[in-house]
C-alpha cells in the first residue's frame, strides 16, 4: 500500500507533506495561486470533446505548477503532451477507431447503449490504472462524468474526488427536464412522470449495462453494490463541476447542493494554436464562410456533408467542411466550398457567417464565444438539449439529424443571416465567455479540494504533532 500522505504545519507555517511510515517531512512547493502543489488525475473518456476540456484544465494546473496526469486513449497524447500532462493510456487507438465507426454510435438510443457498454468494459482497467498512481492525501481526482473507477477509489482511498460535467444534460434534473430524442417535451409533464422517466433511463439501461460490472468490482473491492448509478451514485459528494455557465443553464433547485458553475473552457489543443496556411488562406480570399462541422469523432457524415454543399451552393455562400475523415466527403465541391482537416475553432469560428453543426457542448461553446449564428443537428446525447437551449437564447435553431438535407439547411440559415437582431444577440452572449476564467475557475476548485483535504488530514493528525515540528507516529 502506497504511504499515507497529509498536509502539515512547520516551524515557519510552511506546509510539510509528511510521510509517517518512513519518517520524513519534506516542505510543500506553493503553485503560483499559493496552494500546495498537488498531484492531479483528469480522466477525459471519450472523443476531443471529452478530452480537450479535461486537457483544458490540465494546462491551468500544469502552469499553476502541479503534477498533472490525463487519463484517455492513446490517440489523444498530442493533446496531453501540449497540455503539460504525462498522457495515462487507457485502451488502444484500434479501440477508439473502432468505437467511432461502429455503426450505432449516432443511434438516440443505440448509442447510449454502445457507450455505456464501452464505459463498462473499460472500468477495471481504469481502476487499476487510477490505483497504481493515486496516493492517499496527495492526489486529487478530477472524473469525466463516465469515470465511475474515480468513484469507487474515493470509497476506498478517500482521495479527494471532484466529478466534472460539460453539459446540463448530465445533471438530471427534474424541475428543468432535459430535451431526449424520440420523447416529447417533459416541461409540461407532471413531475412524477419526469421523475419516472429518469428512474426508467437509470434501471432499465444504464444500471443494466454498466451495474454488473461496476458491482463486480465493487465486490472484490469490499464495497457494497449501487443502483441508480448516474442519477444518485456516481456524483462525488465533494465537488462536482459544471463546465458551463449560468446564463446557458440556470441552476433550477434540484441540482446537488456541491455543484459549481464556472463556464465554458474553450480548449482546442493548444493555447498558441494558429489558422493552418490553407484556412488562413481561404479565409482572407472571399466573403466570411459557413462553418460545417459535424463533429470530431463522425464518419458517419457523408449525407451532412452532401446537404452543406448543396446548401452552400443554393444560398451562393462559401463553406468550410471540417472534417479529418476526407472519405465522407461529396466527390466534387461547388465553387467556393471547400474541405480542411483539423481547424482551432477558438481561431476560426469567429470569422465565419454561421456554423452549422452537431450539438456537442464544446463546438456549441465555441460557437457562442465566436458571437455567430448556428444551426444544430443532433444525432444523439446531449445534442438535442444543447440545441434547445441555444434556441432559447436567440441564436441559432434546431434541424434534427436524421432529417438534414439542403433544403432544411437553407430554411434554417437563411433567417440567421438575414436578421441583424440575431446578429447583436449572438455579439452579447459572445461578450460574456471567457475560457480562461471558467478554467481558472475550475482549477481553483480543484486546488481548494485539494487544500480541503489536507486540512482535514492535519486536523486529524494535530494531537500526533507538536506545534513547532512534526512528530511523526511510531
Amino acid at each position: 500500500m502506497a504511504p499515507r500522505l497529509t498536509l502539515g504545519p512547520c516551524r515557519a507555517g510552511v506546509p510539510v507533506r509528511v510521510f509517517p511510515q518512513c519518517g520524513v517531512a519534506a516542505p510543500v512547493p506553493s503553485s503560483v495561486h499559493g496552494f500546495a502543489t498537488m498531484h492531479c488525475i483528469l480522466t477525459g473518456l471519450g472523443s476531443y470533446g471529452d478530452v480537450l476540456p479535461m486537457a483544458g484544465l490540465a494546462a491551468t494546473l500544469s502552469r499553476r505548477g502541479h503534477r498533472v496526469q490525463l487519463v484517455a486513449n492513446p490517440y489523444f497524447e498530442e493533446v496531453a503532451a501540449h497540455a503539460g500532462a504525462e498522457l495515462l493510456p487507457l485502451g488502444t487507438i484500434d479501440d477508439y477507431r473502432a468505437l467511432i465507426r461502429h455503426p450505432d454510435l449516432w443511434d438516440p438510443l443505440r448509442g447510449f447503449r454502445l457507450v455505456f457498454g464501452y464505459t463498462a468494459e473499460c472500468l477495471p482497467e481504469l481502476y487499476r490504472t487510477l490505483a497504481a498512481q493515486s496516493v492517499p492525501g496527495e492526489t486529487v481526482h478530477a472524473a469525466h462524468g463516465l469515470d465511475l473507477a474515480s468513484r469507487c477509489l474515493q470509497e476506498t482511498r478517500g482521495n479527494p474526488l471532484a466529478t466534472v460535467h460539460y453539459a446540463p444534460i448530465s445533471l438530471c434534473s427534474v424541475n428543468d427536464p432535459p430535451a431526449f430524442f424520440n420523447m416529447p417535451a417533459m416541461h409540461r409533464a407532471p413531475k412524477w412522470l419526469r421523475r419516472g422517466s429518469l428512474w426508467l433511463a437509470d434501471r432499465v439501461m444504464i444500471d443494466r449495462v454498466v451495474g454488473p460490472t461496476l458491482n463486480g468490482l465493487r465486490r472484490e473491492l469490499g464495497l457494497p453494490p449501487v443502483k441508480r448509478i448516474f442519477t444518485q451514485w456516481a456524483l462525488s459528494p465533494q465537488r462536482v463541476i459544471a463546465l458551463f455557465p449560468e446564463w446557458f443553464a440556470p441552476p433550477p433547485g434540484d441540482w446537488p447542493p456541491q455543484t459549481r458553475l464556472t463556464g465554458f473552457p474553450l480548449y482546442d489543443g493548444a493555447e498558441d494554436a494558429v489558422l493552418p496556411t490553407d484556412a488562413a488562406e481561404f479565409l482572407d480570399a472571399g466573403a466570411p464562410p459557413i462553418v460545417f462541422a459535424p463533429g470530431s469523432a463522425n464518419v458517419q457524415a457523408s449525407s451532412f456533408f452532401a446537404a452543406a454543399a448543396e446548401a452552400c451552393r443554393r444560398l451562393g455562400r462559401r463553406g468550410m467542411l471540417v472534417t479529418k475523415y476526407h472519405d465522407q466527403l461529396p466527390p466534387t465541391l461547388p465553387d467556393g466550398v471547400r474541405a480542411f482537416g483539423f481547424v482551432p475553432f477558438s481561431r476560426l469560428l469567429s470569422r465565419a457567417a454561421a456554423v452549422v453543426h452537431h450539438g456537442g457542448i464544446g463546438t456549441s461553446g465555441q460557437t457562442l464565444a465566436a458571437g455567430v449564428p448556428q444551426v444544430i443537428t443532433p444525432l444523439a446525447y446531449d445534442q438535442l438539449d444543447n440545441g434547445r437551449r441555444i434556441e432559447r437564447l436567440g441564436v441559432g435553431r434546431v434541424v434534427l439529424g436524421k432529417r438534414v438535407n439542403a433544403t432544411r439547411l437553407v430554411e434554417a440559415l437563411q433567417p440567421l443571416l438575414a436578421d441583424p437582431a440575431v446578429r447583436g444577440k449572438c455579439s452579447e452572449i459572445a461578450s460574456r465567455c471567457d475560457g480562461a476564467a471558467a478554467r481558472d475557475a475550475a482549477c481553483n476548485l480543484l486546488e481548494e479540494l485539494g487544500q480541503q483535504s489536507g486540512s482535514e488530514a492535519e486536523a486529524t493528525s494535530t494531537a500526533a504533532r507538536g506545534s513547532a515540528a512534526v512528530s511523526l507516529p511510531r
